[in-house]
């Protein structure tokens, strides 16, 4: 309960360590002071920590539907073009189902992250995308779990022109994936070593998004995700032998048969003498 206690001296104590660790990058300090915080507090008190990050990032970050996510990552009406685009952070994570169990550790080093990012003045919007729960956007999307997309929404011009959305797919290693990692993101810019999205699936500037139907291809593509296997076969059995009858017996049909060789004459046609 004493080391419980110290934590919020320790916490007020962290930006004094600036001075000493100017050297450093920012995200590799902000890792450091992460890890000093914990390493005071003993394993049984492990769980309150990670649920008080759960609630930081729960209060910091916004979490994305099929029904929410245009209204939700558009720009803002008090944006000022001259400060550049929006940048945003989203996560695809998910469950058994997506992840495959796998997303545990991914998770708990967004909610640090987010955590960290909360004192950063410069710090993108974050949203999070739970593949399980909203299975449709991940499809529209065509986003792998678990991953980060880096989003550079543009402000809409005084013209009311809108340039290009910069879309940067940035994948995570489900076993090694650190806070810092996903600091860095935005801290290093280490999204940049990753292409820019450019695909037709492109939810804001593909042809399907332009065209207004990346969303019903998105239900289209989900729910052929999930036909099973032996209906494919089945349709696609049905499908052989018909076209293949129609070939075999329907060449025949109407057509006048010439006798076989060496046979006898159709009745309708005189014998000659």
């Amino acid at each position: 309960m004493r080391l419980l206690t110290s934590l919020p001296s320790l916490l007020f104590s962290l930006p004094l360590l600036t001075a000493a660790q100017q050297q450093k990058p920012l995200s590799e300090n902000l890792q450091s002071w992460f890890d000093k915080a914990k390493s005071y507090i003993p394993s049984a008190a492990t769980a309150p920590v990670a649920s008080t990050a759960a609630k930081a990032a729960a209060n910091n970050v916004v979490t994305l539907t099929t029904d929410n996510w245009k209204s939700v990552i558009s720009p803002s009406s008090l944006s000022d073009p001259s400060e550049g685009p929006e940048e945003w952070m989203v996560l695809f994570s998910g469950g058994n189902r997506s992840c495959y169990g796998r997303c545990a550790r991914v998770e708990e080093a967004w909610n640090e992250s987010a955590a960290l990012l909360a004192a950063n003045p410069t710090a993108p919007n974050l949203a999070y995308v739970h593949c399980d729960k909203s299975p449709v956007l991940c499809t529209t999307w065509p986003a792998s779990v678990p991953s980060i997309w880096h989003i550079q929404l543009p402000v809409t011009g005084a013209d009311q022109s809108q340039p290009a959305t910069t879309i940067h797919k940035i994948p995570l290693n489900s076993s090694t994936v650190t806070a810092a990692d996903i600091v860095n993101i935005h801290t290093e810019k280490t999204y940049e070593k990753r292409p820019v999205y450019e695909g037709a699936l492109h939810p804001f500037d593909g042809w399907f998004a332009k065209a207004g139907l990346i969303v019903p291809l998105g239900y289209v593509l989900y729910g052929f995700a999930n036909v099973p296997s032996w209906a494919f076969m089945i349709v696609l059995s049905m499908g052989s032998r018909y076209f293949m009858g129609k070939r075999t017996g329907g060449g025949q049909t109407g057509s006048q048969r010439s006798p076989p060789l060496g046979g006898a004459p159709p009745a309708n046609e005189p014998v000659a003498r």
